[in-house]
């Protein structure tokens, strides 16, 4: 998920006031983090308005990501310790080739409006996903299933509505067939755009994106664009994983240092982005009450390939020349208090040795060497237009800090004090729609949070050719070919070697510059206790108590 970089709800849903029983029920909306209290008590955190509407398949940004994890329960779940993939709704899933998988949904299951969840909910949320016409932007994680290439081709129209691989054979049981073996597909149905979806949201899709109705602990109750989102307990939630609290407020902030100010006034109780201006002050603000747990998050510089100017044959010289103009130890040593760790590949730590993480295969590519770096940029042509103009967001993560860092960094190496400027935009939204919309002209921040605890996640969406969130553009057959050789194999071992192979040809073209691999970043009052971060770098809002 682009989680440095993601965002939804959509302009159609401005300004609109949920009614929480058209939402399937909810709790006691509660007092504030520091009114109600106890059961009752509604959790204060700061968040940024999405970029989109809150449609699982739609939604592949941190934001609406956030909502939609509470308010929505998948075949599979990861757990918020380890982030192994559990079975949430799934019964069982079998296979015997790693092709053709038997799914059995738990009973018992109902979402908020009390409509029963069957296999028939998963089937047609997965064949809306997928469905080219509905423009999802999660459509490429249905791309492993026989027929995709009908319902969603890369160009022309489509010749099906519905993916021949998905098959109801009973209320409670439906077969998958991909389209080629993947071993580990199953633990990618934990991921939301894999959420099972009610009649409402095909019979009255409109009125459905305003009441959004789902079956997770929470249900929203209202949702004001640039103010708040209010989600309240659901009584009636049958898993395990019950509200603790009465609900969460979501606040929307477009400076989390005024969130940050809010937090130690009393005004909020939690903050899960501290500012990287705050860092030196966190510890004595918040003591025990400042998280930095470890997480699946890798900080990037994507390049706009889409543009000429980035995608010459000499360009990957240019490219691995800016990777080595910036000194990130002293970088995220300076400016994020060392909660940052610099990036030698373009994974995480998270996943260990076995899961396919690897020190330094980045190799001198990702070190600080500006003498080699000046050299490669003149072998490569030079900077396109003469200056390299960095994108980012303005309202949310420090990004300005270490953007601007970033650039001082190039243009010490490069001895030019204009070569590298930062160049922002004010709001995340605002940001994502641009990328979107292939108008970045220079590289651009691309963080990502891992959607699923596997080295695919941290390759495949974002590098392979057409994926679902490679948003520079990027393409390269011997890195699809070894892509599609790692899913294929069945021994584990075998399958990473091939994943990390796939990942020295991105470092060879340099497709995206690694910068560092991020923490989870917290701070809560002392209103709320229980607080914690899963891998994935978010709150686990359920677990919050008030007291």
């Amino acid at each position: 998920m682009r989680g440095a970089t993601h965002a939804k709800w959509a302009a159609c849903a401005v300004a609109v006031t949920l009614a929480a029983t058209a939402c399937g029920g909810g709790g006691d909306s509660g007092g504030g983090g520091g009114g109600g209290g106890g059961a009752n008590g509604v959790v204060r955190s700061s968040w940024g308005d999405p970029q989109n509407p809150l449609e699982p398949a739609n939604t592949n940004e941190v934001q609406g990501g956030k909502v939609l994890d509470m308010v929505f329960r998948g075949l599979k779940r990861y757990d918020p310790k380890t982030g192994k993939a559990k079975d949430m709704l799934a019964e069982k899933i079998d296979t015997k080739d790693s092709t053709n998988f038997d799914i059995t949904v738990k009973s018992g299951w109902t979402f908020s409006n009390g409509e029963k969840i069957t296999a028939q909910s998963f089937v047609d949320a997965w064949n809306y996903g997928a469905n080219l016409k509905n423009d999802q932007k999660n459509a490429y994680f249905f791309g492993q299933i026989d027929g995709y290439e009908k319902v969603h081709p890369e160009s022309g129209k489509a010749s099906a509505t519905k993916l021949s691989g998905l098959k109801v054979t009973g209320e409670r049981t439906f077969t998958v067939k991909l389209n080629q073996k993947f071993s580990t597909w199953p633990e990618t149905l934990g991921y939301v755009a894999f959420a099972p979806l009610p009649k409402s949201f095909f019979k009255d899709h409109d009125n459905w994106l305003s009441k959004p109705i789902g079956n997770g602990p929470y249900t929203v109750q209202s949702y004001a664009k640039g103010s708040q989102m209010s989600l309240r307990k659901w009584g009636k939630y049958p898993g395990s994983d019950k509200a603790q609290n009465g609900g969460v407020d979501l606040k929307v902030y477009t400076d989390n240092n005024t969130a940050y100010t809010d937090l130690t006034a009393g005004n909020l109780d939690l903050v899960d982005d501290v500012p990287a201006s705050q860092l030196k002050n966190v510890k004595s603000d918040l003591g025990d009450r400042y998280l930095n747990p470890p997480a699946g998050i890798i900080q990037t510089l994507a390049f706009p390939f889409y543009s000429k100017a980035w995608n010459t044959p000499d360009g990957a010289k240019v490219r691995k020349g800016l990777s080595m103009a910036i000194n990130r130890k002293q970088i995220t040593d300076t400016i994020f208090q060392k909660t940052r760790t610099p990036a030698s590949d373009w994974t995480s730590p998270v996943l260990g040795e076995d899961g396919g993480f690897k020190k330094g295969l980045c190799g001198e590519a990702c070190e600080y060497k500006p003498d080699e770096a000046k050299k490669l940029v003149k072998e490569g042509g030079g900077l396109p237009g003469g200056q390299v103009k960095i994108g980012y967001n303005a309202d949310t993560g420090s990004h300005k800090e270490w953007v601007d860092a970033v650039c001082n960094s190039i243009n010490n190496a490069l001895d030019n004090d204009r070569a590298c400027v930062g160049d922002p935009t004010g709001t995340f939204a605002d940001f994502r729609n641009k990328i979107t919309q292939k108008k970045m002209t220079g590289p651009f921040r691309a963080g990502w949070q891992m959607d699923y605890p596997l080295i695919q996640n941290f390759l495949q969406p974002l590098y392979y050719t057409n994926a679902s969130s490679n948003d520079g553009k990027w393409t390269n057959k011997q890195f699809d070919k070894l892509i599609d050789q790692a899913n294929a194999e069945a021994d584990t071992a075998k399958a990473v070697e091939k994943f990390q192979q796939a990942e020295g040809v991105l470092r060879d073209q340099m497709g995206a510059i690694a910068l560092w691999y991020q923490n989870g970043s917290a701070g809560y009052s002392e209103q709320i206790s229980n607080v914690s971060l899963n891998p994935f770098s978010v709150p686990v809002y359920s677990q919050i108590k008030v007291k």
